[in-house]
């Protein structure tokens, strides 16, 4: 019987791979559903499982690596000893992260194809972890799902073997489907101090594990011209806790500290805040959903996702304390109309890969 693998490892992933999951179910297309285990505690993915009404996966991992290279290893070496008990007709990833990468890689060497979600991103900033792990995970797939005309131009340009699909980024299709049911769910602006506020995360290495960047970053939102909400990823967390900066700036009258949130609680903060200030790739995405519609500083150096900025709603910015309060006061006092349609498509990118792999497949 032909079964399609579905392989999630990262909130992110599992937010962007719902409405694909809920597309196959709609087109009867059998699926095998596995959490690779990169994110293993509760509030990082099982959270997002629950939330978001997916099935419980089939199989399941927890992986404790404490390093990237050891991580993607023992996700390799799991991943194939699954895929040679189950042999699914398709291994289907998204994004590009370790266990993105670690689980292409073990289809590829036991000769099972690969699509690839969200396909072509590119930062051109060879710093990062997961420029190498979008740019190896493209190169090996047989279907790559690109989001916009601008990724599938990225893979032209590298002259990636295998059929190229634009197809719309699934984030949006997720904000559309979930942000009604946040709305009447979630209380989480019961538990904010401020009425207006600016939304913030940080996660990413380059940025965290810089005490002098993460230094930046607490002092320009504790100087903000608005208040800051700021739900911490544990990884920042820990820095600071290593560097002792965590319990001043938790007492900061300007800066609200708030755990990892669930899908559904950082949907509404999305809709309820003035500027959203963020090192995250998919927040970048989802400010652009017609729903939402917020301005994005990106405290980067590059950004993957250039669409953004070229149609209105971000701007990079860096990760210098004067020039993340310059952009704050710069875009609140010159606000302007951002874009009714996201760049990223029209909420059906999910229904258009289902219809792809029936095709291809023969489902």
């Amino acid at each position: 019987m032909k079964t399609v693998m579905i392989v999630v490892g990262t909130r992110p992933e599992i937010i962007k791979m719902a409405p694909i999951i809920r597309a196959f179910q709609k087109n009867r297309i059998s699926l095998t559903f596995v959490n690779c285990g990169q994110h293993h505690s509760h509030n990082m993915s099982q959270q997002f499982i629950e939330e978001l009404e997916l099935p419980t996966p089939d199989y399941e991992y927890k992986v404790k690596a404490y390093s990237q290279g050891l991580q993607t290893a023992s996700i390799i070496a799991r991943m194939e000893r699954l895929l040679k008990k189950t042999s699914p007709s398709l291994v289907l990833v998204e994004g590009d992260t370790n266990g993105v990468l670690a689980t292409a890689l073990a289809a590829v060497k036991l000769g099972i194809p690969v699509g690839h979600v969200e396909a072509g991103l590119r930062s051109f900033d060879l710093r990062m972890p997961e420029e190498h792990n979008r740019r190896l995970t493209d190169h090996i797939s047989t279907y790559l799902f690109a989001p916009t005309k601008t990724s599938e131009n990225n893979l032209k340009r590298e002259n990636v073997w295998r059929k190229v699909y634009v197809t719309g980024n699934t984030v949006i299709d997720a904000v559309i489907q979930q942000l009604p049911i946040a709305e009447k769910k979630s209380k989480i602006l019961d538990s904010i101090r401020f009425e207006k506020f600016i939304l913030a995360t940080a996660h990413r290495a380059e940025n965290v594990d810089d005490f002098t960047v993460l230094k930046n970053f607490m002092e320009a939102f504790a100087e903000a011209p608005l208040p800051v909400v700021y739900p911490m990823h544990p990884r920042t967390k820990k820095r600071m806790l290593q560097n002792k900066i965590y319990a001043k700036i938790k007492n900061s009258r300007n800066i609200q500290i708030l755990p990892p949130l669930g899908y559904l609680d950082f949907l509404v903060l999305m809709k309820k805040c003035e500027i959203i200030v963020t090192d995250s790739g998919g927040i970048q995405e989802e400010a652009t959903a017609p729903c939402i519609r917020k301005p994005v500083l990106v405290t980067r150096l590059s950004t993957e996702r250039p669409e953004t900025v070229e149609a209105g709603f971000a701007e990079v910015i860096g990760v210098e304390k004067r020039g993340i309060i310059k952009a704050i006061h710069k875009v609140l006092d010159n606000r302007k109309e951002l874009p009714e349609k996201s760049p990223y498509g029209d909420g059906k990118a999910a229904e258009r890969i289902a219809r792809i792999i029936q095709k291809e497949l023969a489902f």
